[in-house]
């Protein structure tokens, strides 16, 4: 595996493989990886020549300074997770070879997307998510790009600023990977107590039981139910349940058989925040 921390030579690298016809995949990553993050490097690997993922921490989207500070960090064991399934290149930079001197995200307008569910609790969050996919795609200049459905919300603001910005890559999203009790792989599990990681579970059961409900029930019934669900849980949060189009994210009114609906949810287990969403009927 190559491992690169300057941007310009992989570039380089890049364009010498692109004059000899091959494809690059990519799988942006914070990090601290999982294997929902190799079961995206899989998919990336069967459908292009070369697979490049980047690992980097991105200041401008956390919104919770502290949240940023206690990310895990932990490049030795991921370059060795990343070495198990073959990965061709590693892009590991820093925050200075990103941002210079400049820690500052762009503006973007994505038609309303990041106003809903994250957007209303994590304030600029989508703007850094734009910022910092956008630096890594004109860096790297894939032919696919691989993300997980777990951030929904984040697939669809990246598809649209690709489309928007009219950027030559193909945004693929891919199944959420679930631990074996359900809950949704994330980074952020492993600083999960005891305790709170075995409620986690609930998070999912609670999800599968709104799927199961969705089409014989008011969704406005569903939703309180969900609310009423985690109050009386003692150590899970509710910060928001929504049942939301899957195109817009726009929070449903009424069942239309024609659309695709989405439920999404996020929950604090102790500190740590949990996001999860399950395709409905």
């Amino acid at each position: 595996m190559k491992v690169f921390k300057e941007k310009k030579p992989l570039k380089v690298y890049i364009s010498k493989l692109k004059a000899q016809n091959y494809t690059v995949g990519f799988v942006p990553t914070m990090g601290a990886l999982h294997q929902g993050h190799l079961s995206l490097i899989k998919k990336a690997q069967k459908k292009n020549d070369v697979v490049v993922v980047s690992i980097f921490v991105n200041p401008t989207q956390f919104d919770n300074k502290e949240d940023l500070l206690k990310y895990p960090k932990t490049i030795e064991n991921d370059t060795k997770l990343l070495n198990t399934v073959s990965c061709d290149v590693l892009f590991y930079p820093s925050v200075n070879e990103i941002y210079a001197e400049k820690i500052v995200s762009e503006k973007f307008d994505f038609d309303g997307l990041e106003n809903q569910m994250e957007g209303k609790f994590r304030d600029g969050h989508f703007n850094g998510v734009g910022t910092i996919v956008k630096t890594l795609f004109e860096i790297v200049e894939p032919d696919k790009a691989y993300f997980g459905q777990k951030d929904f919300q984040q697939l669809q603001i990246i598809k649209k600023m690709v489309k928007k910005h009219a950027m030559n890559v193909k945004v693929k999203g891919c199944p959420i990977f679930r631990e074996k009790d359900g809950l949704a792989m994330s980074s952020r599990n492993t600083r999960l107590s005891k305790d709170h990681r075995n409620a986690a579970p609930f998070i999912y059961k609670t999800l599968q039981k709104v799927r199961k409900n969705f089409n014989g029930e008011n969704s406005e019934d569903i939703i309180a139910w969900v609310e009423n669900e985690f109050k009386k849980h003692p150590l899970l949060k509710l910060e928001y349940f929504n049942i939301a189009n899957e195109k817009s994210l726009k929070t449903i009114n009424h069942n239309e058989s024609n659309k695709k609906y989405r439920a999404f949810i996020a929950v604090f287990a102790g500190e740590i925040r949990l996001i999860d969403n399950i395709k409905l009927k």
